[in-house]
């Protein structure tokens, strides 16, 4: 591979995710020969990797994080992964949206992106469980005028529920179903901490599992938002399984491989920043 030293961090890493996943484990030497890197960058990539909870760092190595995680990391830490990505991701995904319609959104730190590209999309209802992503509405309406977003389009209208606040800042419970069952979206954007094709969508959070099931189900369109470093991710609790979502816009990280294996179990995968599975 003598073109990996000219590698892009994040294409490194995907490189990396996928050897460890293919043969199941990847001591830090191979990889050094593979990338044709240094052992320190080699090291810090599978920090990365490990801080994400895409693998699992050993002695010498690195391996597959097979548990079921339950750990649930709050809304800051998570703040500083994949900044680029999600960036391109929340762009893809607003262009999904017509003026006027009824969005719904879920806590996290991808959707709270896609709220942003949303302020310049007119007429929108919002529904969202997630304090971060009302806040961004709301800044937005006073620091534009005469009932305008920040981004000059009409402010939109929004819906924040009720319930338990969650470590990721997202309203939770009873509360929170009873309120989203009641109401129908033509989008729901919704943020997973893993995706897989024997998992679905998880989260370590039981509660804010039974709240996004309830948004799955009053949506018209299931749209989920996730950078590559999800992908192959489990959390405790399964709320959906793959056919109930309609499309995954996702980064260009996702390497080939998985590229195709999601293709063969949802609708439309959107590559933000690159190209769609048939290319």
């Amino acid at each position: 591979m003598s073109d990996n030293q000219n590698l892009l961090a994040g294409q490194r890493r995907a490189l990396i995710l996928d050897e460890v996943r293919r043969r199941g484990g990847i001591r830090v030497s191979e990889l050094t020969r593979m990338l044709q890197v240094s052992d320190m960058t080699v090291r810090r990539d599978l920090d990365v990797l490990a801080r994400q909870g895409a693998l699992e760092k050993v002695h010498g190595g690195a391996v597959p994080v097979t548990e079921a995680r339950t750990h649930e990391p709050g809304f800051e830490a998570k703040s500083s992964l994949e900044l680029s990505a999600k960036s391109e991701i929340a762009r893809s995904a607003a262009g999904l949206v017509t003026p006027g319609s009824a969005v719904a959104l879920s806590g996290g730190t991808t959707t709270f992106a896609v709220a942003h590209e949303l302020l310049e999309v007119p007429d929108l209802t919002v529904v969202t469980n997630s304090v971060r992503v009302a806040d961004v509405f709301h800044n937005a309406q006073h620091l534009g005028e005469g009932g305008r977003g920040a981004g000059g389009a009409p402010a939109a209208t929004v819906v924040l529920t009720g319930g338990v606040r969650t470590p990721s800042d997202a309203l939770v419970g009873p509360v929170a179903d009873a309120a989203i069952s009641s109401l129908h979206f033509d989008v729901l954007f919704l943020g997973v901490h893993g995706i897989s094709v024997e998992a679905g969508l998880s989260t370590p959070n039981l509660a804010e599992a039974e709240t996004n099931r309830h948004f799955v189900r009053s949506a018209r369109r299931v749209v989920v938002v996730a950078d590559h470093t999800k992908w192959g991710t489990t959390g405790l609790s399964s709320f959906a399984s793959l056919d109930e979502v309609d499309t995954l816009v996702t980064d260009a990280g996702l390497p080939p491989a998985d590229r195709r294996e999601i293709a063969e179990h949802l609708a439309e995968l959107v590559i933000a920043g690159g190209v769609d599975a048939e290319d």
